[in-house]
């Protein structure tokens, strides 16, 4: 404002070279009439300009200030839903520069001070990104309709300290996901995150989004998935909003070129007519990508295709353990029970307290870091985009607990832990999982393990420290398993027979979550020290 003020006041000093004289000549004065006129009108027009860019920063203020009362009061119930997480993440990197860019234009340093200490902290365009992948992998494995998305209804949601929280896509945030989803040729998801974004248009939402950009996305995408009777419906209905489109105009030629083509190849006349139905999950076949058993392990996700047979059942059991008279089990032996009978997976149950619970996230939440894999060609550690969580490394001196929870794995199990990789705490944020994976070394990667020096990892245990509203299973595709995570308890199973040999039906994986915050922590036990707690086989498969 006062730099406004200045420019006018110069603008008023040397408006005219003679203006000592102007006073001597009631005609020349009539002209400053009509040049403060212009003065005051184009003041008028600033105010204005400063009170609606107010108006926008209050109105912003106000929404974030009752957003953020709700976020604070439980921030992982928040976070736990999906949609939540990718519109943090979307705030903090792309709305937020957009409020600084608009109070830049009259510089506040407060401000500018505040955001400059905490932006080193904000997402970054990756993590938008990434955040708006996990919820198309969402939408895949859960088979989730885009508009059951962006009005926030997902399966097994339940109120978070008596409140649900209300988490709508905007058209501008599926208008978002879909060029996302474009950008990367995922064709795919762009037809249905364009296709959403123009439904709620059409219904009357307000949006910054013309509708000719989500048709020029949406007609274009319809074609790269072979539907040109649609995309040519689609491409004529951009040009009877924009009729100066100029790349609208040549699609459009192109189309009906290839069209015109495909029917003369197939003798027929006429075309037929465009589908007018809305775009479906199974409207267009979904691309086949690197996984072999994506539709099992997908399934066995929602709780699909589970070979649990009533002869299976009843094979399992439940139990006491006392580890072998382990006096440390003698007066509170383990709750046992069956999981599946071969691979024989069991679960313990009350494995580990609340109170535990808290100190292991307590002390592992400043040390976590991208979850990494190892990479089968170079034995290396490094990020994988199948694995999306965040992981830390305990040991036992580090706290207490983490000796005792170590020493109660033993005792449990009957094997070694002295040879056994760190405890290993992950959690999971939004969309996170891991697909499908064996936790042993193959034949084809020798090296894996060989700078440890304790052989290969014998078998898995695997504790659950949060329960998960909705997705977030450990599923077996070999054979068909899912085990759902129940806090406080943890599982176990053996990844190599006696013989040493890996047991390939052990591959497995973290279904994505979907609802809520999944948090573990495992220990993979190894082979050295086991040699008279679990004996060798005398065939390939004891």
């Amino acid at each position: 404002m006062a730099a406004f003020l200045v420019f006018l006041l110069s603008t008023l000093s040397f408006s005219s070279p003679t203006r000592a004289e102007i006073f001597t000549s009631i005609g020349q004065m009539t002209n400053l009439i009509f040049t403060e006129r212009e003065l005051v009108q184009s003041l008028k027009e600033y105010i204005q300009a400063e009170e609606q860019k107010l108006e926008t920063v209050r109105s912003w203020a106000n929404k974030l200030d009752k957003l953020t009362r709700t976020s604070t009061s439980d921030p992982e119930g928040f976070l736990a839903h999906p949609v939540n997480a990718y519109k943090l993440m979307k705030r903090l990197n792309t709305e937020w520069s957009e409020l600084e860019s608009l109070v830049l234009q009259d510089p506040s340093d407060g401000f500018i001070s505040n955001m400059s200490v905490h932006r080193q902290y904000f997402p970054d365009e990756e993590d938008e990104k990434g955040a708006a992948k996990a919820l198309l992998r969402l939408q895949d494995t859960y088979k989730l309709d885009a508009e059951s998305f962006s009005k926030g209804k997902l399966p097994g949601q339940r109120q978070h300290s008596g409140v649900r929280y209300n988490a709508l896509l905007t058209v501008d945030d599926c208008f978002d996901m879909g060029k996302m989803a474009y950008n990367d040729n995922d064709y795919y998801h762009s037809v249905l995150w364009m296709q959403q974004s123009l439904r709620q248009m059409d219904s009357g939402e307000e949006a910054k989004t013309p509708k000719a950009d989500v048709l020029d996305y949406l007609s274009y995408s319809v074609y790269q998935m072979g539907d040109l009777p649609r995309a040519i419906e689609l491409t004529r209905r951009l040009l009877a909003i924009d009729p100066s489109h100029q790349r609208a105009g040549g699609n459009l030629r192109y189309f009906e070129r290839l069209l015109s083509k495909e029917l003369q190849d197939s003798g027929q006349t006429q075309p037929e007519p465009a589908d007018e139905r809305p775009i479906q999950l199974d409207t267009y076949q979904r691309p086949k990508d690197y996984l072999p058993e994506r539709e099992a392990y997908e399934a066995l996700c929602r709780g699909e295709g589970v070979k649990m047979t009533t002869k299976r059942q009843s094979r399992l059991f439940c139990r006491y353990r006392d580890g072998n008279r382990n006096p440390r089990l003698l007066l509170k032996p383990m709750k046992e029970e069956d999981e599946w009978d071969s691979p024989h997976i069991v679960r313990f149950l009350e494995a580990l307290s609340d109170e535990e619970i808290q100190k292991i996230k307590e002390i592992a939440t400043p040390k976590l870091a991208r979850a990494t894999v190892r990479d089968p060609k170079t034995g290396v550690l490094t990020v994988a985009h199948y694995r999306v969580s965040k992981s830390a490394w305990l040991e036992g001196e580090d706290d207490p607990v983490i000796a005792r929870v170590n020493q109660r794995i033993e005792d449990i199990t009957g094997l070694t832990v002295d040879t056994a990789e760190l405890l290993q705490v992950a959690n999971y944020g939004v969309g996170g999982q891991y697909e499908p994976h064996f936790d042993f070394s193959r034949k084809d990667e020798p090296d894996a393990f060989k700078s440890l020096g304790t052989g290969n990892r014998v078998a898995t245990y695997l504790n659950y420290m949060s329960d998960v509203e909705a997705g977030g299973a450990t599923v077996f595709p070999d054979f068909g398993a899912s085990v759902w995570p129940r806090k406080g308890t943890a599982v176990f199973w053996y990844n190599l027979f006696r013989s040493g040999e890996g047991d390939y039906r052990t591959r497995h994986a973290a279904c994505p979550v979907l609802v809520g915050s999944k948090w573990v922590s495992n220990k993979w036990i190894h082979e050295r020290g086991q040699e008279f707690r679990r004996p060798c086989g005398l065939t390939e498969v004891d």
